[in-house]
């Protein structure tokens, strides 16, 4: 797959992502009446309202709790406000304040807004006026929000015109993308380390309606239990010890986007159990919480593992597997595709120049050739790295065999511990054959000596025989179907 294409305007999904954020509005009015007024001016459809429930200490509460906006009644601040108001604004992740005062008082007023409050407003203005300057607020709180979470005002653009499909079997996979694409089923994606998982993911929400939304990214094996709980799900204040205030979770966050778990067969089966009431109810529960919020949000997951051999294996949940795998997709690994490593290479030099600096504007016939032999067991992650190294080592402007690893160029010889092809071992019509037809009829002979001995080893259990071989479950079977190898006769 190419790399990144970089807008060069400053994209309408940025502007149009700033109105699909999941706001939280606390409401701190005494008077039954005004508070149901506000309530329902404040419902939209990405808007969670929630009444303060203990007035008299409500500075101590809204500290602890998770909102955007607090809209207070001048009333009950009490004389201790403006002090109140810049501890408040001073705290991290501090909530904006919208004070509803009768009174005409221009001097409270200035002193309210200079403590850091957004606006001072009567609340017996027109219900209209009211609506249109609370939503003024509410569209800053989401502008303010979508900056918070890091994303760019020129995002990286992918488009499924970004994967090199000159194989066949590349092509085979990419013109399934858009249908894929275009529909909001949860989709699985499967395929060795390195082959391009999350890159995918990427295009697959960018190619969606959903392109306008936001797409959070959660690696499933990359957190202690503990903590991948609270950053799914989110927690309260006081949910468990150092939880100092709530926090939101990344579904939350994902809101009317994308959320792509990365490594889901990493997940924790008390976690798919959570997962699994997300994907049927499109609710979450925040740790240590009571309400259940409403989520609009697109799952994509990944894995490089057979999850119907976790699921037989009792690792992952057959429920989950089965309402995660409505569509399934199998990135094919780079050795199969070694049509499309000339093009990858090309683009990788291109892009790679611009970002370390280096002027170098190809490869060599020969270099380029050992890449196309080479197996490539990390894949296309660990083609971007030798050309990166190859560039940095480079000095003329092509890269040769000689800026390349030995590991590449060179073919691993067999140690005697490990056996080798004595002349006499030979089958008797081998110097009958090519060269290359005698290399892979060898290859064929070991290959499957390798995958018998390594199954009598594991007892026929596949996915340690995959981890072992350093291989994927679905590769492994795929070759024992070859060979015509069946686990249950390793048992």
């Amino acid at each position: 797959m190419t790399p990144e294409k970089i807008g060069s305007r400053i994209p309408i999904q940025f502007l149009r992502l700033v109105s699909s954020m999941l706001l939280h509005v606390m409401i701190a009015l005494d008077e039954s009446e005004l508070k149901g007024k506000i309530s329902r001016l404040l419902v939209q459809k990405d808007t969670i309202v929630e009444p303060v429930k203990n007035l008299n200490a409500f500075w101590k509460e809204i500290p602890r709790r998770t909102s955007d906006l607090l809209v207070v009644d001048r009333g009950l601040l009490g004389d201790r406000s403006l002090r109140e108001i810049q501890r408040l604004r001073e705290s991290e992740g501090a909530p904006a304040i919208v004070v509803l005062s009768e009174y005409e008082d221009d001097e409270d007023r200035l002193e309210l807004i200079a403590a850091g409050c957004e606006a001072v407003l009567n609340p017996g203005l027109s219900s209209k006026k009211l609506k249109a300057a609370i939503s003024t607020i509410l569209r800053r709180l989401r502008r303010d929000s979508v900056e918070t979470l890091s994303i760019p005002r020129r995002p990286v653009r992918t488009e499924i015109t970004d994967f090199v499909a000159r194989s066949s079997v590349m092509e085979k996979f990419v013109k399934l993308l858009p249908r894929v694409a275009r529909s909001d089923s949860s989709v699985l994606i499967l395929g060795e380390t390195g082959v391009g998982k999350e890159r995918l993911a990427h295009v697959l929400h960018a190619e969606s309606p959903r392109s306008d939304g936001p797409f959070v990214a959660v690696h499933c094996g990359a957190l202690p239990e503990s903590l991948l709980e609270s950053e799914l799900f989110g927690h309260e204040q006081g949910a468990f010890t150092g939880a100092t205030r709530a926090r939101r979770g990344c579904f939350e966050l994902a809101h009317l986007g994308t959320m792509f778990l990365d490594e889901i067969a990493e997940m924790p089966l008390h976690l798919q159990s959570k997962l699994l009431r997300v994907l049927e109810d499109r609710q979450v529960r925040r740790v240590g919480g009571e309400k259940s919020i409403a989520v609009d949000i697109r799952i994509v997951a990944a894995t490089n593992r057979d999850l119907e051999e976790e699921v037989r294996a009792k690792q992952f949940r057959r429920d989950l597997y089965y309402r995660l795998n409505v569509v399934s997709l199998t990135v094919p690994p780079l050795r199969e595709r070694v049509e499309d490593i000339p093009e990858l290479v090309e683009s990788y030099i291109d892009y790679l120049g611009r970002r370390i600096g280096c002027a170098v504007s190809g490869m060599s016939k020969a270099a380029l050739n050992a890449l196309c032999r080479y197996p490539w067991p990390g894949n296309v992650r660990e083609l971007i790295n030798v050309i990166e190294r190859a560039m940095l080592l480079c000095e003329d402007d092509m890269i040769t065999c000689d800026d390349l690893p030995k590991s590449v160029t060179e073919p691993e010889v067999a140690s005697d511990d490990e056996g080798s092809y004595e002349a006499g071992d030979w089958p008797e019509d081998l110097m009958d054959k090519p060269l290359k037809e005698a290399r892979r009829s060898i290859s064929r002979d070991f290959e499957r000596d390798y995958l018998v001995r390594l199954l009598k080893s594991t007892k026929g259990r596949i996915g340690e025989a995959a981890k072992r071989a350093g291989i994927d479950s679905r590769s492994l079977f795929d070759k024992m179907k070859e060979y015509e190898l069946k686990k249950e006769d390793f048992r």
